[in-house]
C-alpha cells in the first residue's frame, strides 16, 4: 500500500539484514524514504534497495555503531545532509558468542543496545521535531523476560558470560528500562518512544558466529518465522494501535509491564553521564 500524503521518513539502524532489512524493504515498498545507518553494505543483488538507492528514495550513512568517534561523524553528516526524520527505529544489535568490549572498554552487547540507542535518539531529536509522527521504536526482545534477577551494575563489565541469556538479555532490557525513564521527558518536547520485542524470528547467517546457542540453532532454522515477522511486530509498535503511547514495552504487540521497574531511573543515569562524558565533551574538544 503506497502512502497518498507526502512520504514519510524513517532511520533505521541495522537496515542490512534480518529484521532491519525486511523493516526497510517495506517501508520502500509502501513509498517511505529511508535513511539507514549500518555498519556494512547492502547486498548486491537487491534489487529493491538498489532502485532505492538510484532515486534517493533510501540514503546510507555507514558507521561502526559500538565505536563512538564513527558513530559521531555518521551522525554529524546525518544532521547535516537531512531535514527532519518521522520515526527513528533503533533496531541494531546482537547476540554475540563470547565477551567482547567496545572501542571505548565496555561489554559490547551494553554499549551497542543500551548505551547507543540513548545516543542516537538524544542526538537526533532535532530531526524528530522537524519531523510529524515524531516517534522512536526501540528493539528490545522477550530473551530477558524469564529471568528472575538483575543487576544494573554488572551491565559494564559482567563477571562472567552465557549467549543469549546473559549480557544480550539484561542489556536489552536495561534499554526497554531506560526507555520506560526517558519517555515522559521527551513526551514534554512531542517526541513519542517505545519499547518492542519483534519475537523470535530465524536470523541466522551461515559463516558468521551467533551467540545463539547451540541447541536451539536447529529449532530456529526449523520452525521460527523469517525477519519479515520481526519486521511487522515493529512496524505495529511504530504506526499500530498503541502509536500513542510514551514508555511502553510491547510483546507480541501488547503491552507488558516490565520487571525491575525500580532500576530505570539508575539506568538512564548511567547512560545520560556516558553520553554526556564521553560523547558530548569529546565532540566539544574536538
Amino acid at each position: 500500500m503506497k502512502l497518498s500524503h507526502p512520504p514519510h521518513t524513517a532511520l533505521i539502524t541495522g537496515a542490512n539484514h534480518g529484521i532491519g532489512l525486511a523493516l526497510t524493504h517495506r517501508l520502500l515498498d509502501e513509498g517511505w524514504e529511508v535513511i539507514a545507518l549500518i555498519r556494512s553494505a547492502f547486498a548486491e543483488d537487491d534489487s529493491l534497495v538498489h532502485k532505492a538507492l538510484g532515486s534517493r528514495q533510501l540514503r546510507i550513512y555507514k558507521a561502526d555503531l559500538s565505536d563512538f568517534g564513527q558513530l559521531r561523524s555518521a551522525l554529524r553528516d546525518i544532521k547535516s545532509h537531512e531535514a527532519q526524520l518521522d520515526i527513528l527505529f533503533n533496531n541494531a544489535g546482537g547476540s554475540f558468542p563470547e565477551l567482547l568490549l567496545s572501542k571505548q572498554g565496555r561489554e559490547l552487547h551494553y554499549e551497542l543496545q543500551t548505551v547507543v540507542p540513548y545516543i542516537i535518539t538524544l542526538e537526533l531529536k532535532p530531526l524528530l521535531l522537524n519531523g510529524t509522527l515524531r516517534t522512536v521504536v526501540n528493539t528490545s526482545s522477550n530473551a530477558f523476560m524469564m529471568k528472575r534477577s538483575f543487576d544494573p551494575a554488572s551491565l559494564e563489565h559482567p563477571a562472567k558470560f552465557q549467549m543469549l541469556t546473559g549480557p544480550y538479555a539484561d542489556t536489552k532490557r536495561a534499554m526497554s528500562l531506560w526507555t520506560e525513564a526517558v519517555a515522559p521527558a521527551l513526551a514534554a518536547e512531542g517526541i513519542l518512544i517505545r519499547s518492542a520485542d519483534p519475537g523470535g524470528n530465524n536470523t541466522l547467517r551461515s559463516g558468521k558466529k551467533s551467540g545463539i546457542p547451540f541447541w536451539l540453532r536447529p529449532i530456529t532454522r526449523m520452525f521460527f518465522p523469517g525477519p519479515a515477522h520481526g519486521a511487522g511486530l515493529l512496524y505495529q509498535a511504530a504506526l499500530g494501535e498503541h502509536s500513542g503511547k510514551s514508555g511502553v514495552f510491547l510483546h507480541k504487540n501488547r503491552v507488558t509491564p516490565l520487571k525491575f521497574s525500580e532500576h530505570s531511573s539508575t539506568i538512564l543515569k548511567n547512560v545520560r553521564t556516558i553520553y554526556e562524558r564521553e560523547y558530548i565533551q569529546k565532540d566539544s574538544a574536538q
